[in-house]
């Protein structure tokens, strides 16, 4: 009836799985589903503790690679279908069709292939569930064995639980010759690894689309030099260097693992296009990473290449779930078969939560009007209308807000990592090159050292751009520490050290949000980056709180047609796509600006909008928001309302809090307590202007408004109205706990724990511990009395 969990595992579980645990099958015990999320609160991070985290007792692999069930085990004493939920909860999260609850005697079985309950006396063998599952899905012999084709871990990766279901789920769809697939991964969580291990498994198997005796010939296609660069030099290079090509400039046909991208291969108007120089089906397999970046709209020209290789199969990558304007990728690669979102990214730890800090200028609060005698740069009058946020870069370039939002990012590094990897995206290239010259100059004193601290990244900085964003990207360069850009590093590019992403263009699709956002979701633990700061200076963040940031997509509408034109029937999915709340209108090269009636005299192209290089303009506001700890949602961060909020969910009473506060060991666990959700007594001190506050006081000060009180005024009431505690004890004691009570009143309540408070100087003259002891006789005697010291303290 003693039994714990553990000692139940080991004297009654594990006899009950040793078939387990021998090869080929595995047996995982204590299987960690997540990493633990990471919480920010007040700046303070940290990971959930161990006890926090999902994890399973057993988990059960017909293979290495390859799990069927989770176990879990309760103390001997309880029901053996007490663990039944929590198990049936493991194993939805990790995609799995059994799970087990037992107490080392009985257990019970919940098989989600027949949705029934089963009371057993042991276990199933691996082979019997391996032979369920098949039969629940109607595997064959052969595709059956093909999945169990083994992982290549000699990159070190291990494929977490989301990436393993994406993997499989893929392997499954093409085995049983699925053409068009799709896969929808946040941004960070290795959509690359998904591709690799599909390929590599593929690769292993000799599959190919034409059942050939022949290695597959994989394509991954992406719109980005560093798209296809960075898988092809990282997880890809497991491959045998001779059988991997990148296409530029000629066709090369005798390899195996191909990379390009579109606009290497597509046409234009000097020629026909280079992947017309491979037959239609000469690659079996292409991995199209970002393919919601317009691969697959139906006006694009970049659909042509993958119309032509129609016989390939075809594997969709991409971050962004459903929306009206990435629905021709859906459409075209059909629903996705495995989802893992942003939110249950950062929920398993997996992913960087974040801190939003919305910050606002002059002009963007009250709007900014020319003067009926303004002239831009170029002596053209400026159309006399209110300019709102919405405008500034699109029809009118204001240098001096740019100026004031350049200041406040600098002044935001200086208080926190001037050396912290940053990302500003601006409209367009000339809103890039004020930002960079404004950046560069308010960071004189580090670009004298480091001339390249800020850089532009943009297609128009051409190779010089490109050098500088491997740089950006790479973990060991202090700099470029600021990479200014309008477009180029919105999707696809691996930065883990990214700690800030910066707004200063207006961002309405829903789509481009979340890549942008995604610059900064990678952790990266080695580096101290566990999460990153959006500073937003055009309320773009607003869309957080659209209900599509991070929903389930919707389905799309897919029916077969029979050769009479008639559906067939049970084929009908359906689609119902949201409308984003405003359509991203894209700045049109050379247009002119909103109100622009003149021409200069001179040929050239007028520009495209006003350059206003007066006025003055100034942040006046900042609000900072946060991940709640319990949840998604952003809330306004104010530490003195979120400490009352969390103390008052915690205890009912001043009156509770000072019965747990009075007894050391109590008092240690409330403050571990409020450690855990971010709140420390040194930033209550600070934001509340009370430096010398007993941290008690503080306490019930925030939370239930009572009377604040400092070290030192406690121990003056102390020894006024309980002088009859002291004459109780000797001189020598008396001394001693006069210097305690002196150790409290500099250093707080931690000054009063023992054994630590009597190491002090001023008590060690008195003798070593044991005879201090007998001055108060006895070590418990010593103990009562301190004990009782901090009683007095909080209720004289």
């Amino acid at each position: 009836m003693n039994l714990n969990e553990a000692d139940t595992c080991r004297k009654y579980v594990l006899p009950k799985l040793l078939e387990w645990d021998k090869e080929p099958h595995f047996l995982t015990e204590q299987y960690y589903i997540d990493a633990g999320r990471i919480l920010i609160t007040g700046g303070k991070v940290r990971r959930r503790s161990p006890s926090e985290r999902l994890f399973a007792d057993y988990l059960l692999c017909y293979t290495r690679d390859f799990p069927l069930a989770v176990v879990e085990a309760k103390r001997k004493y309880k029901h053996a279908q007490d663990g039944l939920q929590q198990a049936k909860k493991y194993a939805e999260v990790l995609g799995l069709k059994f799970a087990y609850s037992t107490n080392g005697e009985s257990i019970y079985e919940f098989d989600y292939t027949t949705g029934l309950i089963t009371q057993m006396d042991s276990f199933p063998s691996p082979n019997e569930l391996w032979a369920r599952l098949r039969q629940s899905e109607g595997l064959s012999d052969e595709i059956a064995e093909e999945l169990l084709t083994p992982f290549d871990l000699t990159g070190g990766k291990i494929p977490r639980y989301y990436q393993r279901i994406a993997i499989h789920r893929a392997m499954k769809a093409i085995l049983s010759s699925q053409k068009r697939l799709l896969l929808t991964l946040a941004t960070g969580t290795g959509k690359t690894t998904v591709a690799f291990q599909i390929s590599q498994m593929l690769w292993n198997l000799g599959w190919n689309a034409t059942d050939e005796h022949r290695k597959p010939r994989i394509l991954f296609l992406a719109d980005r030099n560093i798209l296809v660069d960075d898988p092809m030099l990282k997880d890809f290079s497991a491959f045998p260097e001779d059988i991997i090509h990148k296409i530029q400039g000629e066709s090369v046909k005798s390899r195996e693992i191909y990379f390009a991208i579109y606009q290497a291969i597509a046409k234009d108007k000097n020629k026909p296009g280079l992947y017309r120089e491979y037959s239609s089906g000469f690659f079996d397999l292409i991995v199209v990473d970002e393919c919601h970046r317009g691969s697959a709209r139906d006006d694009s020209n970049w659909r042509e290449i993958l119309e032509y290789f129609s016989p390939a199969y075809q594997l969709g990558l991409t971050a962004t779930p459903l929306r009206d304007d990435n629905i021709d990728t859906y459409r075209y690669f059909s629903n996705p078969l495995y989802t893992y979102s942003l939110a249950q990214g950062i929920e398993d730890g997996f992913l960087a939560p974040y801190r939003v800090h919305r910050v606002t200028t002059s002009y963007d609060a009250l709007g900014w009007r020319p003067n009926s005698d303004d002239l831009d740069r170029y002596g053209r009058t400026i159309p006399d209308e209110e300019y709102q946020t919405g405008d500034f870069e699109r029809a009118v370039a204001l240098k001096v807000r740019t100026q004031a939002i350049a200041r406040h990012i600098t002044d935001f590094l200086k208080k926190t990592d001037r050396f912290g990897k940053t990302i500003v995206f601006c409209l367009d290239e000339e809103h890039v090159l004020e930002m960079v010259a404004a950046l560069n100059n308010l960071n004189a004193d580090l670009t004298k050292q480091h001339p390249d601290y800020v850089c532009r990244v943009t297609a128009a900085a051409g190779d010089t751009g490109k050098s500088q964003l491997y740089k950006f990207k790479d973990v060991l360069t202090q700099t470029p520490a600021i990479a200014v850009t309008s477009r180029l590093l919105t999707t696809g590019v691996d930065i883990p050290t990214c700690k800030n992403v910066v707004l200063v263009r207006v961002i309405r699709s829903m789509t481009d949000f979340k890549q942008i956002v995604g610059r900064g979701t990678r952790v990266d633990e080695d580096n101290g980056k566990l999460f990153f700061n959006i500073l937003d200076y055009t309320h773009s963040t607003r869309l957080f709180a659209d209900s599509e940031f991070d929903g389930e997509p919707a389905l799309i509408e897919i029916e077969a047609m029979n050769d009479e034109g008639q559906t067939v029937e049970g084929s009908q999915q359906v689609i119902e796509p949201q409308q984003p709340e405003v359509d991203e209108v894209e700045p049109i090269e050379g247009a002119a600006p909103r109100g622009f009636t003149g021409v200069p005299d001179d040929d050239e192209m007028p520009p495209r909008k006003y350059y206003f290089d007066g006025g003055q303009c100034e942040v006046i506001g900042e609000i900072v928001y946060e991940l709640d700890p319990n949840g998604n949602r952003l809330r306004s961060f104010k530490l003195v309302d979120y400490t009352k909020e969390q103390v008052r969910i915690l205890y009912r009473s001043a009156l509770e809090i000072q019965q747990r506060w009075v007894n050391p060991e109590e008092r240690s666990l409330l403050i571990d307590q409020l450690a855990e959700r971010g709140i420390d007594f040194e930033d209550l001190k600070t934001v509340t202007n009370q430096p010398d506050a007993d941290p008690f006081d503080l306490l019930c000060h925030i939370a239930f408004n009572a009377p604040v009180m400092t070290c030192k005024q406690r121990v003056e009431r102390l020894k006024r109205q309980k002088k009859d505690f002291f004459e109780q004890y000797g001189a020598d004691a008396k001394a001693i706990l006069e210097i305690l009570l002196d150790g409290y009143a500099q250093g707080g309540p931690q000054q009063l724990v023992m054994p630590a408070s009597l190491k002090v100087k001023a008590v060690e003259k008195y003798g070593n511990l044991r005879e201090i002891a007998g001055l108060f006789g006895g070590r418990d005697k010593l103990k009562q009395a301190v004990e009782q010291l901090q009683t007095l303290l909080y209720t004289a």
